[in-house]
């Protein structure tokens, strides 16, 4: 699946450089969800994570023809898509609207219950705002890793290629990140 999956997106590029403008229509429909899920947990709101992802397209339209082949069109664009987030943090409005300007509340999404009663959906809320508040404590390169390992389902390779760095990294970062998310957890269950 993967080989016939990386054919495809090679044979999509090389349309897009015979100027088959279609292909790259093709590229955006095939990964646009991807593309814009890690930029929603990177950002923590749909309207940056739309920006975001828009300008993740943008980038790449304009770099394409440079691609090289040697890693995957996936890993090409989630590297794009994780710089621009980390870009968009840089931005003074930005940093001041992540830390809270906003709700929070559209972080995550519900998580989904088998059973719809009131008290489920309030404990599934409380889940996801102590996770979400535990994830904001971890460092950028913590979180970056998690949400790309356990949200986003990266393998240790394609999160490598993707951060420009070693597996061993992202292994031990994974592994810290893990630590530190269990830590915060704690500290906000003894909270309550």
């Amino acid at each position: 699946m993967v080989n016939a999956n990386k054919a495809d997106d090679l044979s999509l590029i090389k349309r897009f450089k015979a100027s088959d403008a279609s292909a790259f229509d093709e590229i955006i429909l095939k990964y646009q969800d991807r593309i814009y899920n890690v930029c929603r947990y990177m950002l923590g709101n749909a309207q940056d994570a739309e920006d975001a992802a828009q300008d993740t397209f943008i980038k790449a339209y304009r770099n394409l023809r440079n691609f090289r082949p040697d890693s995957s069109l996936y890993t090409w664009l989630y590297r794009i898509a994780v710089n621009t987030c980390l870009d968009y943090k840089k931005r003074p409005f930005f940093a001041s609207i992540y830390r809270g300007a906003r709700g929070d509340d559209e972080v995550m999404n519900e998580l989904p219950s088998d059973d719809p009663s009131p008290e489920r959906i309030y404990e599934s809320k409380q889940t996801c705002h102590v996770l979400r508040m535990s994830l904001k404590q971890l460092s950028e390169k913590f979180r970056t890793v998690l949400i790309l390992k356990e949200i986003e389902g990266l393998s240790y390779e394609e999160i490598a290629e993707v951060l420009d760095i070693s597996i061993g990294i992202v292994k031990s970062r994974i592994s810290r990140a893990r630590e530190e998310l269990k830590q915060q957890l704690k500290k906000f269950m003894e909270q309550k």
